[in-house]
């Protein structure tokens, strides 16, 4: 449990700058053509902080995330797969699932995200400082932008999104643990 942190605090942070460029070029009728552009107009204008105004709520995102995720997958595979045999198709299934069941359940904290990512002008017009730093800010914000239903907003792509990648990553790590306590097994068997 302390790697998963200390991995998801690792990552995170160097992850977080990434995904800010990222979502400020994708936004519409973003006015960056090239991410060095992007990257000079942040640090210029707003300060190395902005690539990390989000990272409290990326940690707050990922971790109820993961802890979901794996939650979700374990008990999937109690059900689907209770004699925790190599089976391809139930690690697709609960892989699929409990990313699915993560990505919904923590698209209300990836919205929030996204807004203090790209402090989107149409929050910021209804944002009474004008700029919104912090998850609280960012909460209150969308609400007062688009109501409970702001939450979801982009829940159907986020939940598509996830299926493929968790299926894809539970798939392949049950294969490689497979094989690997098959040649495991071959080479106590041989001695």
């Amino acid at each position: 449990g302390a790697a998963g942190c200390v991995a998801t605090l690792l990552h995170d942070a160097a992850m977080n700058p990434a995904e800010v460029v990222k979502q400020r070029m994708q936004m519409y009728n973003s006015p960056y053509q090239r991410v060095t552009d992007c990257v000079r107009a942040v640090w210029r204008n707003e300060g190395a902080g902005a690539f990390y105004r989000s990272y409290t709520t990326q940690l707050t995102m990922n971790i109820p995330f993961q802890a979901i995720h794996f939650m979700t997958y374990e008990f999937l595979q109690e059900q689907l797969n209770p004699h925790r045999q190599y089976n391809p198709g139930s690690h697709v299934v609960s892989g699929a699932c409990a990313g699915a069941v993560a990505a919904a359940a923590t698209t209300p904290l990836d919205v929030c995200k996204t807004l203090l990512n790209t402090q989107e002008s149409l929050a910021l017009s209804s944002n009474i400082s004008g700029h919104i730093t912090g998850m609280a800010n960012a909460f209150r914000t969308v609400y007062q932008v688009g109501g409970l239903t702001a939450y979801f907003r982009g829940v159907q792509a986020r939940v598509i999104y996830q299926m493929p990648s968790t299926a894809i990553a539970w798939s392949v790590y049950e294969f490689f643990k497979y094989i690997l306590t098959k040649r495991q097994e071959e080479w106590w068997a041989g001695k």
